[in-house]
C-alpha cells in the first residue's frame, strides 16, 4: 500500500464541507479514484458543503482523523501570521512519528499546501466536531497543544487559536484549560490542580474523586479505534494525570 492510501484511505466527512474544500484537489492527486468519491460523497450544494442528513450519518475514520490532524496543523502553524522554515522544521519528527517515514513525506506535502490557503479555523472545528466523538476531539486539541510546543514554547496567537477550535468542537472550558495546564508547569503553581479539574481547596477525598473521574475520562481504550496516534496522545494525558495526583500527593503529605 502506498504512502499515500495508508494516510488518506477510508475517507468519510473529509470529502465534503470545508476540509473538503480544502484538501480535495490533493487528495484526487494522490488516491486512485478519489475523484470519483468526491463526486459521489458530496451531495450538498455547488460549494461542496453537505446536507445535514449526510453530516448526521457520516462517521470519522482513520483516514479522515489523520487529515483533520493535518489541516488543524495548519491552522495553528498560521496562527502568529508567519510561517517559518523552523516551524515547519519542528514539526517533521511529529509527523514521522504518527505517520512513519514515507506517510510523513506525504503529510508534509499536504501541509504546505494548506498553508498557502485561507482556512478558518471555526469552519473546520464545527465540521469535526459533527462526525467525531468527544474522547478524540480531546485527544486532537492535546496533541495541536503539542505540536504548538514543538519549536520550544506555547505561545500566546497559538494558544489563542487551539483554543478557537477546542471551542468550535464543543469542548468544555474544564477540559481544555486541564490539557493547557500541563503546558504551564512552569508558570502556574496550580497546574496540577487544574489539571483535574479541581481548585487547590478541595478536599484530600474530592482529589482522589477528581484523579479517578480523570483517569477514566482519558483511558486510552476511549480512542482505541481512532489511529495509534490518537491512543498515544491519550496515553500521554493519562500518563500526566498520574503525574498530576501524584504532585498534590506529595504537596499534601498523602
Amino acid at each position: 500500500m502506498s504512502a499515500s492510501k495508508w494516510i488518506f484511505g477510508g475517507l468519510g466527512f473529509v470529502l465534503g464541507g470545508p476540509i473538503g474544500a480544502l484538501i480535495g484537489v490533493f487528495i484526487a492527486s494522490m488516491i486512485d479514484g478519489a475523484s470519483q468519491l468526491l463526486l459521489s460523497d458530496n451531495d450538498g450544494d455547488a460549494q461542496g458543503h453537505p446536507h445535514s442528513s449526510r453530516q448526521r450519518t457520516t462517521h470519522a475514520t482513520q483516514g479522515d482523523i489523520r487529515v483533520s490532524i493535518i489541516v488543524l496543523l495548519a491552522c495553528v502553524i498560521k496562527a502568529d501570521g508567519r510561517i517559518l522554515k523552523s516551524e515547519i522544521s519542528s514539526i517533521k519528527p511529529f509527523l514521522v512519528r504518527n505517520f512513519g517515514e514515507e506517510g510523513a513525506k506525504q503529510a508534509l506535502q499536504l501541509l504546505k499546501q494548506l498553508l498557502q490557503k485561507d482556512i478558518n479555523p471555526a469552519e473546520i472545528a464545527t465540521q469535526i466536531r459533527q462526525h467525531v466523538n468527544y474522547s478524540v476531539r480531546l485527544e486532537l486539541v492535546h496533541l495541536l497543544l503539542e505540536v504548538a510546543k514543538a519549536d520550544g514554547e506555547v505561545v500566546e496567537a497559538e494558544t489563542n487559536v487551539i483554543q478557537q477550535i477546542a471551542f468550535h468542537m464543543g469542548i468544555a472550558t474544564a477540559d481544555y484549560q486541564s490539557l493547557l495546564s500541563l503546558y504551564r508547569k512552569n508558570r502556574d503553581a496550580n497546574w496540577a490542580y487544574t489539571a483535574l479539574e479541581i481548585l487547590p481547596t478541595a478536599t484530600d477525598e474530592e482529589v482522589k474523586k477528581a484523579y479517578r473521574r480523570m483517569a477514566m475520562k482519558y483511558h486510552p481504550d476511549k480512542v482505541a479505534n481512532a489511529g495509534e496516534n490518537i491512543r498515544q496522545q491519550a496515553t500521554d494525558k493519562f500518563r500526566a494525570i498520574n503525574e498530576a495526583y501524584e504532585h498534590i500527593k506529595s504537596i499534601r503529605g498523602l
